[in-house]
């Protein structure tokens, strides 16, 4: 009776030791499973800030041509007034 009690115990424990390392297992290929969606939202997190970026660049450097090509239109704006005042000032002066 005893060495069937003994048998049972220790058939109970390899069962429970086999359940364990089996345990472990799936938990290594959920952990495995969880950092590669972790990368990949990672790599997917990189690759959007670089398209933002980019668009960043772009977005600037077309603000910038945008200033000056304003800023030469005020300028031509002016140098055109000035030339205009500078011909009424002539004339101004000549018709006195």
């Amino acid at each position: 009776m005893r060495k069937i009690i003994l048998a049972a115990a220790v058939a109970t424990s390899a069962l429970g030791l086999a359940a364990c390392g089996e345990t472990a297992e799936q938990a290594g290929e959920m952990g495995d499973a969880m950092a590669a969606d972790a990368q990949s939202v990672a790599d997917d997190a990189t690759a959007a800030a670089g398209d933002a970026a980019d668009a960043t660049a772009e977005a600037a450097g077309d603000a910038a041509d945008a200033t000056s090509e304003a800023a030469g239109d005020a300028a031509a704006s002016v140098e055109g007034a000035a030339e205009d005042a500078a011909a009424a000032a002539e004339e101004a002066v000549a018709g006195e």
